[in-house]
């Protein structure tokens, strides 16, 4: 009974948030709204047992791409949005071609290599990537009207509003691929690798479709950026803000589904509401390295295993 009103609580919450919060505030709770579904996505890509280091230009990939069929060939914002993220899991095909025949640390540096190339690719063509500069004036999502509310997507309410909709509703369908046959068998890739392909399992095929899937996913949260930023460039998505999805991931956890989310939002949390007030913002990788060493130290199943540890003892109780 408790979990049947924890739900509307919860969304209840999550609606009233931002009207509490200041206009930056709220503006940090629109990326904190895409970060979750980034780091989501990723967790998909670990089930198989494997971690990249090129997830966060993937999803970058989804943000050029959107702002590409908008400006060049004046795609309906929504529509290049879900265009971008297809446009992100075609690519991450293409490349499982050749990262797929490494496995563990060598896929880690392939995948690395692979973001690394695409990033270089955007800085070298100004046409039509825009160079180092990148893209500006990306179209915004256009503003409507659901009668009881009147979306101005300047503002970062309505923003929120949006793109909390399409993070639940990916979620949700990211959730139901985990605990589908599909899912089970990322985990059996992942954990009885050798006995799944004696089953008869496909294990190049299955990584593929988990890299697919995350990648796609991630590219319509780098469309959700694109357009309420409105400039995108290719330092949005370098090596330095992979390491802070890693360190959610790691830190919040990956045995769970909301472990890596867990991690994205306290950490958000401590960085913008405290190390920001507190003038230690340049600091933050010094901070964050500290928490992750310390993680893997003293919390080595992440944030998830003390939250598991405290419903153990409720219903031991």
């Amino acid at each position: 009974m408790l979990n049947y009103l924890l739900w509307p609580i919860a969304l209840a919450a999550l609606i009233l948030l931002p009207h509490g919060l200041s206009f930056s505030q709220q503006e940090i709770l629109v990326f904190l709204t895409i970060n979750v579904l980034l780091v989501s996505t990723y967790r998909l890509l670990t089930l198989t047992g494997e971690w990249s280091l090129g997830h966060v230009v993937i999803m970058g990939v989804g943000a050029y791409a959107s702002a590409l069929y908008t400006k060049e060939f004046g795609v309906f914002v929504p529509v290049s949005m879900l265009l971008g993220g297809i446009t992100a899991a075609l690519i991450a095909i293409l490349l499982s071609f050749p990262l797929f025949r490494m496995k563990g640390f060598y896929f880690l540096i392939g995948s690395f290599a692979a973001g690394e190339i695409i990033r270089l690719l955007w800085k070298r063509f100004r046409e039509p990537f825009g160079g180092p500069k990148g893209i500006k004036g990306i179209d915004p999502m256009p503003d409507f009207s659901i009668g009881i509310y009147d979306f101005d997507f300047f503002e970062p309410i309505s923003y929120y509003y949006f793109a909390g909709t399409i993070v639940i509703l990916c979620l949700w369908i990211l959730w139901r691929i985990e605990k589908s046959p599909v899912g089970l068998t990322f985990h059996a890739v992942h954990w009885q690798d050798k006995l799944a392909e004696a089953s008869g399992v496909n294990l190049r095929a299955y990584r593929t479709l988990a890299f697919a899937i995350a990648s796609g996913f991630a590219g319509i949260g780098g469309a959700l950026m694109a357009h309420y930023v409105g400039t995108i460039n290719p330092n949005s998505f370098d090596v330095e803000v992979m390491v802070f999805v890693l360190t959610w991931a790691i830190v919040g956890g990956t045995a769970t589904f909301y472990g890596p989310i867990l991690g994205c939002v306290l950490l958000t949390v401590l960085n913008e509401m405290v190390l920001r007030e507190m003038g230690f913002e340049q600091l933050r990788p010094l901070i964050y390295g500290a928490i992750l060493i310390a993680s893997i130290l003293f919390l080595p199943n992440g944030l998830e295993s003390i939250v598991q540890r405290f419903t153990r003892k409720e219903a031991k109780s």
